[in-house]
């Protein structure tokens, strides 16, 4: 009898599109599909980003010879949910010649005179490259609606428009891996204080920390409403539990190295006489 094949984990972790989302029926403990306890995790891992780090190099080469594809890689989640955690031990693993990394802030004076995708246009990976979003468009249907920065009818709106921009994104060559980092409200408690008990940790904290986390429900809200309205079968969600670093950094790991395996992407041909460059290179004293 044949072993049945292993289900992926973009399957296990997947959210139901059109589906009402209660975050609270998520353990963020929670552990699907990992190897057998922490040590064999980070042991696969590692295997893991060699084989990410020899897919990202085909998908770069390919680009040199007409491929637009490319991939996006977009982690949202509460304050200390592992955002810059996952840059660092994920995509620290990979050539920084072919990511491209943007974290997210309070947007600036030239980009409140845009619409709110004008900055994220900016930043999307150039074919070949893997893009990496630390934060994203999605802070203007989080932040924006739990801090009443913006009407509820326009915030309303935005959720369409971010499903048409990420229509158009797949349509172009873009592989979206859009990644809900779910930590639990005891377990941001607990890395908060140890950012105040550790001085090099100090530069991580602000006060503004602990008011934002007052507003914890009404974030939970916010992104049940996110994750509900803007997945598709081209841009699904997947919620990857992080109360655990170990297991967030395996899975999105995990997520990342079974996407580029599905895009295969290939070396191309040489475009010249491989024998006739040699033997030129041969007779060269």
């Amino acid at each position: 009898m044949r072993n049945k094949p292993a289900r992926k984990l973009q399957d296990l972790l997947r959210l139901p599109p059109g589906e009402r989302i209660d975050l609270s029926r998520y353990d963020a403990r929670a552990t699907p599909g990992a190897p057998d306890g922490k040590q064999a995790a980070r042991a696969e891992a590692d295997r893991m980003g060699k084989q990410l780090a020899r897919l990202q190099e085909r998908l770069w080469a390919a680009a040199t010879a007409g491929d637009h594809r490319r991939v996006l890689l977009v982690l949202q989640g509460m304050d200390t949910s592992g955002k810059g955690g996952t840059v660092k031990h994920v995509i620290g693993q990979l050539n920084p010649s072919g990511c491209r990394i943007t974290a997210f802030k309070a947007p600036t004076e030239e980009e409140r005179r845009h619409d709110f995708l004008w900055r994220v246009r900016r930043a999307l990976p150039e074919p070949g490259e893997i893009g990496i979003f630390d934060r994203s468009h999605y802070e203007d249907v989080l932040i924006a609606r739990v801090r009443h920065l913006a009407r509820p009818a326009e915030i309303g709106s935005r959720y369409g428009l971010i499903n048409d921009f990420e229509r158009t994104l797949a349509e172009d060559g873009v592989t979206l891996v859009k990644c809900f980092l779910h930590l639990s409200y005891d377990e941001q408690r607990r890395r908060l204080l140890r950012r105040l008990d550790r001085p090099d940790k100090h530069w991580k904290f602000t006060p503004g920390d602990i008011d934002e986390r007052a507003l914890w429900p009404d974030y939970q809200q916010a992104y049940e409403l996110a994750l509900e309205r803007c997945a598709a079968p081209h841009a699904p969600w997947y919620l990857v539990p992080a109360d655990r670093k170990w297991y967030r950094n395996w899975a999105i790991s995990r997520l990342l190295l079974e996407r580029l395996r599905d895009l295969d992407p290939r070396y191309p041909d040489a475009d010249f006489d491989v024998a006739e460059c040699r033997e030129r290179l041969l007779k060269q004293t």
